[in-house]
């Protein structure tokens, strides 16, 4: 079973995390902002990957710092749960309607860090959270994962839906890249035999 756990404490945030790549969807989010609670448990379920996230963070400031740091933690929890990556398909792409939104998603755990995010987002907030940090979101991911990250957003006029419909996606495309290859299973997919 591919897991990790990763605890990190700041001046800024307080964070535990416990994944299972090879789970079921379960998930207990509880990060003190209410839409990332929400997108966590979407991202989970959709991917089949169980998490267990706690964060205690300056929220008092704004979001910013919770949400970044998250991003990092679970970055750094899907990197460890990879290990050497041996076996995994490494690609994987989704494309997911939300009501009249629709996200695509490519990803490559390559052991490059790359985000590419072209989603205009038309409103600055979604209840009380700051859109914005959806991006920061996903650069802490991918700078601590390892991977290259492409997230489009192809229609789409409700915040809320496209912000939504992206987790999905990204979960969904990320479910097919690290699943195990059953052909390949002893094999590191790359021809520099190393991720």
């Amino acid at each position: 079973m591919r897991t990790s756990e990763i605890k990190r404490k700041t001046a800024e945030t307080d964070i535990e995390l416990k994944l299972n790549l090879d789970g079921t969807g379960k998930s207990q989010i509880e990060t003190g902002v209410g839409f990332m609670d929400h997108m966590l448990t979407l991202f989970a379920k959709h991917g089949r990957f169980d998490i267990e996230l706690r964060c205690e963070g300056d929220t008092y400031v704004d979001d910013h710092h919770t949400v970044e740091d998250i991003g990092i933690v679970l970055g750094e929890g899907f990197k460890q749960a990879l290990g050497d990556k041996k076996g995994i398909i490494r690609y994987g792409d989704a494309i997911i309607p939300m009501d009249e939104a629709l996200l695509l998603t490519a990803v490559d755990f390559s052991g490059r860090d790359y985000l590419a995010f072209d989603a205009d987002i038309p409103t600055e907030k979604v209840g009380s959270f700051d859109t914005e940090l959806v991006s920061e979101f996903w650069y802490g991911f991918v700078r601590n994962a390892g991977c290259n990250l492409h997230q489009k957003k192809l229609a789409g006029t409700n915040s809320h839906h496209i912000i939504e419909g992206m987790f999905k996606s990204t979960a969904r495309a990320m479910r097919k890249a690290v699943k195990i290859d059953a052909d390949f299973a002893d094999e590191i997919p790359s021809t520099k035999g190393v991720l």
